[in-house]
């Protein structure tokens, strides 16, 4: 039988006990529960039925009143759709009849006849459900105490079974793991002549056939030769030397283990006599090789001078780690990993930097191109809203708001595109002067002041007093400033506010801008300061190019500072950047 049937049927068992079990006691449960319903049910009305006809004949007000007239005949018909016990409907007819009586007297008389027949027929009605009452709470009780003796029988029957299961049925499996650890253990010893052998043909006897069959592998392969180790250490390096990418391999101690012969032509070294030779003394005669085993800051692109011309070349490197197996006198076997040293490849990406830079010189050139009719576009706007030329009716200005801000962002994404090509072609050019922190706000403010005042958005300003001043340039830094002023201003809802903080951090100053929108999800604010990442709108705020975030990065970065953002859905966000102290 294999070990899944063994533990089906052993968990399937279990589960026959505990579902017999279960049933056994819901069933005593239910039927306790019925009848403790029964008592309460019928009978219960019946007596709030008599007790309200009562308080109409105990109020002594004759004649009756029609509103004691009606209550009594309402309890009296629900009392006759309520009837369950015997002799139940013969007092409910003569209380029927009994208040008609009352009802149809003509003398003091006759009313207290009716009266007295009425006061014994409710009488009559009480007493026989009260008995019925007491009649099924006994009931009740001997079937109580009838499911305490079948659930204590059931209960103790089901430990028995289920303690002798506990005991015995681990040692189906825990037997043959025994066997295993011990067998391991040799093994992990060096014993490679340890065997095991079941014959219960489930899976314990196919995993001691494979443990078997490795334990005789690894006796072959400790009495083999080097010959196949040499021959897959032939093939590893041809295919290290057939790689279209140059690969340098260093060993934990600091020498070449392997170079192709295009890391040796770009090195400008014999590949046969590299190879063991310490790397620290190669590097000090070889500049480009330090720059590989030693590359500056986080820029791994390194131009080097290859086939006649001037080539760009991604450097990765990698550590190479093995698989460490140690033993000791209480771990037969320990197992780790352990760093043997490093692989560095260098990719050839001159093609694709030529792609990029033909890309910026292209945004380039058309950006350029872009900027002149967009400005002719914008002075015929603004001489067609001038009466002198003609006046128009409304909704000719209202077609020309739309393409005046049309043409108003058209303008505004061509200036990134620039902004951005300089950065890329490395052609920032940034004019550093002494600023004071508060001029720069300034300047923001009062670029976007009209657009929060449409808006009705406040423009809360918070600054230290003293602040020092800072060496950057006030154009790029105020651009990036109104940058994130105009992304809260787009982001906000009409009659919020939108704070602006200044404030010193050591050696820094920090500039904030705070919105109180609807925030930005996690997953996408690693991306915010990407090129050309746009957060997915609801449709109700036009997007941008997807380039302002990345530019103001670029600027901010130039200028020695660091930028970031903070947001939570729901409570708005918050982009900084901080400047050093001049």
């Amino acid at each position: 039988m294999k070990i899944k049937t063994k533990l089906q049927a052993g968990f399937g068992f279990l589960f026959v006990i505990v579902l017999g079990f279960g049933l056994i006691a819901l069933f005593f449960l239910n039927d306790i529960s019925s009848k403790a319903k029964l008592i309460l049910k019928d009978n219960y009305k019946t007596m709030g039925y008599v007790a309200q006809m009562r308080s109409v004949i105990d109020r002594g007000v004759y004649p009756l009143s029609k509103n004691n007239i009606e209550k009594f005949e309402q309890n009296l018909a629900l009392e006759k759709k309520n009837i369950t016990e015997p002799g139940e409907k013969e007092a409910v007819d003569r209380l029927s009849a009994a208040f008609e009586s009352l009802l149809s007297s003509g003398g003091d008389q006759q009313r207290k006849l009716a009266e007295r027949g009425i006061r014994r027929e409710l009488a009559k009605i009480e007493s026989v459900n009260m008995q019925a009452i007491s009649n099924k709470n006994d009931q009740a009780n001997k079937t109580y105490s009838k499911a305490e003796i079948y659930i204590a029988v059931t209960a103790s029957f089901c430990f028995i079974v289920l303690f002798t299961f506990i005991v015995n049925f681990p040692g189906f499996v825990a037997n043959p793991l025994a066997e295993f650890g011990r067998a391991i253990k040799q093994v992990g010893n060096g014993n490679y002549l340890q065997r095991l052998h079941f014959n219960n043909n489930d899976e314990f006897s196919d995993l001691a056939g494979s443990f078997n069959a490795m334990a005789k592998k690894l006796n072959e392969w400790e009495n083999s030769n080097l010959s196949k180790i040499k021959s897959e250490k032939s093939r590893i390096e041809a295919i290290i030397a057939q790689m279209q990418d140059a690969i340098i391999g260093v060993n934990e101690k600091g020498e070449i283990l392997f170079l192709n012969q295009l890391a040796a032509k770009l090195l400008s070294v014999d590949e046969q006599t590299t190879i063991g030779h310490n790397v620290g003394e190669l590097m000090q005669r070889n500049e480009l090789l330090k720059n590989i085993i030693q590359p500056q800051g986080d820029n791994t692109t390194l131009k080097i001078f290859a086939d006649e011309r001037e080539s760009f070349f991604q450097l990765e490197s990698r550590e190479i780690v093995v698989p460490n197996i140690e033993t000791d006198d209480d771990q037969p076997i320990s197992a780790s990993s352990r760093s043997v040293g490093k692989v560095y490849l260098l990719k050839n990406v001159t093609q694709f930097k030529e792609l990029d830079q033909a890309k910026t010189n292209f945004i380039a050139t058309v950006s350029h191109e872009l900027k002149t009719p967009l400005s002719s576009i914008k002075m015929s706007l603004k001489l067609l809203k001038d009466i002198r030329v003609g006046e128009m009716n409304g909704e000719q200005l209202e077609l020309l708001e739309h393409i005046q801000d049309d043409s108003d962002r058209l303008l505004k994404i061509t200036s990134e595109l620039l902004d951005l090509s300089q950065v890329e072609s490395g052609n920032l050019k940034l004019s550093f002067a002494l600023t004071r922190p508060h001029e720069i706000v300034q300047f923001a403010v009062d670029a976007v002041k009209f657009q929060a005042e449409q808006k009705s958005i406040q423009l809360e300003l918070k600054t230290d007093e003293n602040l020092p001043d800072v060496n950057v340039d006030i154009q790029k830094t105020a651009w990036v400033l109104v940058n994130f002023l105009s992304n809260a201003l787009r982001y906000s809802s009409e009659k919020s506010k939108v704070v602006i903080e200044v404030v010193g951090k050591g050696d820094f100053v920090e500039f904030s801008v705070r919105d109180f929108g609807k925030g930005i999800e996690e997953k996408y604010q690693k991306r915010l300061f990407d090129r050309y990442f746009q957060v997915p709108t609801d449709g109700q705020n036009k997007s941008g190019s997807g380039l302002g975030l990345a530019i103001s990065k670029d600027f901010i970065e130039a200028e020695s500072g660091k930028i970031w953002v903070e947001s939570s859905l729901g409570e708005g966000s918050r982009f900084c950047f901080t400047l050093p102290k001049a």
